[in-house]
């Protein structure tokens, strides 16, 4: 895996990529995340707007309780609905700055992330790196693509993230995030490692749910193997 930085997205030779295609090497696929589902699924907006919509209704609550004038209560309330505005407002601009500065890309030979808000970097992860890919879906055709890479490889949390699931068997496993059609992006990506292993077998096993907690824990989960 190598990895290349630089915040000028604009001196790219070819859009979300650090080079020019090596000879023989052919784009199949480019994509980013959608801003929406990353403010949803990773800044978990909509949980911090209902904590302070609570937080509200408690102060107000409290101060008629304790016997506040409504003049304090309404001050008090203002102040406090405007500093969680700010602070969605600040998630929300991270998640369109997620949206704005990522490009994934699949080729024939290998996938490429340029990730990073504040510090641009892209990683090349070469199709013989990568032992796996886990996609999971949700109702609405959206997802992510986990990849599972080789022993062997360093990867720093704090760079990757949010482009980054955990860990499996101590690697760090990095993430294709809230794709809007991720089905596509698995598709292309499961017969690109067929086709850059002739002897080698590609699997792909969807796992089904039957009950309501099992279809919100696994959402669609797809898993591509590719065993050596």
């Amino acid at each position: 895996m190598s990895e290349t930085g630089g915040p000028e997205h604009d001196y790219e030779p070819v859009p979300g990529l650090p080079g020019r295609l090596p000879k023989g090497e052919i784009i199949l696929w480019q994509g980013a995340p959608v801003s929406s589902l990353v403010s949803r699924h990773i800044m978990k907006t909509r949980w911090i707007a209902g904590y302070f919509a609570v937080l509200v209704i408690w102060n107000i609550a409290a101060g008629i309780y304790d016997g506040r004038t409504a003049g304090a209560i309404l001050f008090s309330t203002s102040a406090l609905a405007i500093m969680s505005a700010l602070a969605i407002a600040l998630l929300e601009a991270f998640a369109w700055g997620v949206q704005k500065t990522t490009m994934y890309t699949i080729t024939n030979k290998r996938v490429v992330m340029r990730i990073g808000v504040a510090l641009s970097a892209t990683f090349n992860l070469p199709f013989t790196r990568i032992v796996s890919a886990d996609m999971r879906e949700d109702k609405n055709g959206a997802g992510d693509i986990a990849l599972t890479l080789a022993p062997g490889d360093k990867l720093s949390w704090l760079v990757f993230w949010p482009h980054v699931r955990g860990f499996r068997k101590g690697a760090l496993m990095p993430q294709m995030i809230c794709l809007k059609d991720v089905a596509i992006a698995g598709n292309v990506l499961s017969a690109a490692l067929a086709g850059s292993r002739t002897s080698t077998a590609v699997a792909i096993r969807s796992e089904a749910a039957t009950d309501k907690d099992a279809v919100a824990a696994r959402a669609g989960r797809r898993i591509i193997e590719a065993a050596e």
